[in-house]
C-alpha cells in the first residue's frame, strides 16, 4: 500500500530508501545498543523505539508547586503556594518512537512520537517542533540519529532547564502537537517516581565501577559493597565482620554506619544477608529483650522466664505457665502484704541455712540464691541503675555524664536522671549537677591502733567491757587496769570506768 508520495516514487527510488533505512537501523543499534527496541512492522513499514537518556551535567534542581489552591494559577499569583525542591542527577528518559515510511529518507520524514513522563504536553510539543526544524534544514538525508543526539543533549536547554525543572502544570486539557504524549500525572506521583528512578540509576551506576573501602582499603567492584540509606557504602567482607562481633558480643545497639559521624542503623534486610541463619535468631533474641526492657510494664517469669505484662499492685500472671507472682520479689503472689526487700529476703535465707529441715538440693538452691542476692546488692553499692532499661553501670573515672551501653541513653550519674541526647552537656551548663564529681578535702587514713583493737574486740570478746562514751566493745588485754577504746579513741578506767 503506497501513499501519494510513494506513488510518484520509482521502484528503485524505494529500494534504495529500504536498504538506507535499514543500514540506519542497523547503526542506531549499534550506538545505542539496548536503548533501542524492534517493534512489529505496521503494514510492512519498518517500526521502532530509542529511549534517550537526558544529559544532565553534575545535578539539576526539581521544583514542585505545592499546596495550590488551584493549580491552573503560577506560584507568583497563589499566596498559598510553597516551594519543594531535590537535587537529581538521572531524569527518566525521553521515548522517541518512529514509523518510517517507504518514501523516508530520499522525501518524507520519519513519522514520530515522543513520550515523557514528567513534561506536560506543551513543553513536548516544542520538542516535537524542533524535530520537525531538523528535517527541513537536511531533508533528503538520514535524520534519526541527529534527533536522538539533539534530544540527548539539548533538549533541557531548548526548554529553559538547565539549572532548574519546574513541574507542572497539572490538570490543563491537552493542547499542542498530536505527537506530543506526557505521563505526567500529579506531584503526589510525579515527585517519587522522578527520584525512584534517580536512586536506581544511581545504584546501576554503583555496581559497574570499582570503589575503595575505607575500612579495609581494599578496591573491589561495586557488587562487592553494600550502601547504606545514609550513602556511606562499605565492602561486604568488613560489614560481615562488623556484624557478627556486635551480635555476638551483644552490642547490637552498635550496628549501625560504621562511619564515626553517622548513627544510621544497619536495616534488618541487609543483616539477613551479612549473617548466618543463627546469628540472626541471636539478633532478633536481642532486639526482642531490648525492647522488652524498654517496657516499664514488662516483668519475666520466674518459673519459665516468659514475658508478662504486670499490673497496678506489680503482680503478673505467666501466659505459658499460669505462675501468678510478685514483680517485686518474683515470688507467688502475696496480696495484701508488703514485698519484702531485698535485705529481709536475704537475711531469711542466710537463716535457713542452718536449718536442719532443709535437705541437700534445696539448700544448694537457696545459696544459689544468696550469692546472687549479694552480687545483686554488691553492684548496686557501687553503680547506678540506667534510667531507661535498668542496667547497672559503673563510673570509675570522669565526668558525671554517662552512655548506657546497652541502650544509649545518656543520663546523669549523679541525679540519674536521662539526658537530652541532641545536648547531653545542658543538664550541667544549667548547673543542676556538676559535670566532675567534687573531690574529697581529705581521705580517710588508716589508724594502726584503731585496727589492733577493733580485731582484739572481735576476738578476745569474752573478756573485756564497754566504753563509757561511745558503748562500743573493747577487749582487756593483759594486767593493766586501763584499755584503749578502738572507737572513741580515749583510755578507759577499768575498775573506775
Amino acid at each position: 500500500m503506497r501513499d501519494a508520495g510513494e506513488s510518484e516514487l520509482s521502484e528503485e527510488q524505494l529500494s534504495i530508501n529500504d536498504q538506507l533505512q535499514g543500514d540506519e537501523l542497523l547503526a542506531l543499534e549499534s550506538i545505542y545498543g539496548e536503548d533501542v527496541f524492534n517493534l512489529e512492522r505496521w503494514k510492512a513499514l519498518r517500526c521502532f523505539q530509542i529511549r534517550i537518556h537526558i544529559e544532565v551535567l553534575d545535578e539539576i534542581s526539581i521544583t514542585a508547586k505545592l499546596n495550590s489552591t488551584n493549580e491552573h494559577r503560577t506560584a507568583s499569583t497563589n499566596a498559598d503556594d510553597f516551594s519543594y525542591s531535590f537535587e537529581v542527577q538521572y531524569l527518566p528518559p525521553i521515548i522517541l518512537t518512529c514509523l518510517l515510511p517507504r518514501s523516508y529518507p530520499s522525501h518524507q520524514p520519519p513519522l514520530f512520537i515522543i513520550s515523557v513522563k514528567w513534561l506536560d504536553s506543551t513543553r513536548i510539543s516544542s520538542l516535537c517542533s524542533m524535530l520537525d526544524s531538523i528535517w527541513t534544514e537536511q531533508q533528503g538525508q538520514e535524520v534519526i540519529y541527529q534527533w536522538v543526539e539533539w534530544l540527548h543533549g539539548s533538549s533541557l536547554s531548548h526548554l529553559g532547564f538547565e539549572k532548574e525543572i519546574t513541574l507542572g502544570p497539572y490538570g490543563m486539557k491537552h493542547v499542542g502537537d498530536e505527537r506530543a504524549v506526557s505521563g505526567a500525572v500529579s506531584l503526589e506521583f510525579d515527585i517519587p517516581s522522578l527520584q525512584n528512578y534517580n536512586n536506581e540509576r544511581d545504584h546501576e551506576n554503583f555496581l559497574k565501577e570499582m570503589h575503595e573501602c575505607c575500612i579495609c582499603f581494599s578496591v573491589y567492584a561495586g557488587t562487592e559493597f553494600a550502601q547504606l540509606s545514609c550513602l556511606h557504602y562499605f565492602c561486604l567482607k568488613c560489614l560481615k565482620t562488623f556484624a557478627q562481633m556486635h551480635v555476638k558480643e551483644g552490642t547490637i545497639n552498635n550496628l549501625q554506619c560504621p562511619n564515626s559521624k553517622c548513627a544510621v542503623m544497619i536495616p534488618p534486610g541487609l543483616l539477613k544477608r551479612l549473617l548466618d541463619d543463627k546469628e540472626y535468631e541471636r539478633w532478633e533474641s536481642l532486639m526482642l529483650e531490648k525492647t522488652l526492657a524498654s517496657m516499664s510494664d514488662v516483668a519475666y517469669c520466674p518459673r519459665c522466664e516468659t514475658p508478662c505484662i504486670e499490673d497496678e499492685e506489680q503482680h503478673a500472671q505467666c501466659s505459658r505457665c499460669f505462675f501468678s507472682f510478685c514483680t517485686l520479689c518474683r515470688e507467688r503472689r502475696h496480696v495484701g502484704i508488703a514485698c519484702m526487700t531485698l535485705d529481709m529476703k536475704l537475711k531469711i535465707l542466710q537463716e535457713r541455712q542452718n536449718s536442719s529441715q532443709l535437705k541437700d538440693a534445696q539448700k544448694l538452691r537457696e545459696r544459689e540464691m544468696i550469692n546472687e542476692m549479694l552480687s545483686i546488692k554488691e553492684i548496686h553499692r557501687d553503680s547506678k541503675l540506667c534510667p531507661s532499661c535498668q542496667m547497672a553501670i559503673s563510673r570509675t573515672e570522669g565526668c558525671n555524664k554517662m552512655v548506657c551501653g546497652n541502650c544509649g541513653q545518656y543520663f546523669c550519674y549523679r541525679c540519674n536522671k536521662t539526658l537530652d541526647e541532641s545536648d547531653p552537656y545542658g543538664h550541667f551548663r544549667d548547673g543542676y549537677c556538676d559535670l566532675f564529681p567534687q573531690e574529697e578535702a581529705w581521705q580517710e587514713r588508716i589508724n594502726y591502733r584503731q585496727v589492733v583493737g577493733q580485731l582484739q574486740a572481735e576476738l578476745f570478746f569474752q573478756r573485756g567491757q564497754r566504753c563509757p562514751n561511745c558503748r562500743q566493745f573493747n577487749a582487756k588485754i593483759g594486767n593493766n587496769n586501763h584499755m584503749f577504746c578502738w572507737h572513741a579513741k580515749a583510755i578507759i578506767a577499768t575498775l573506775a570506768r
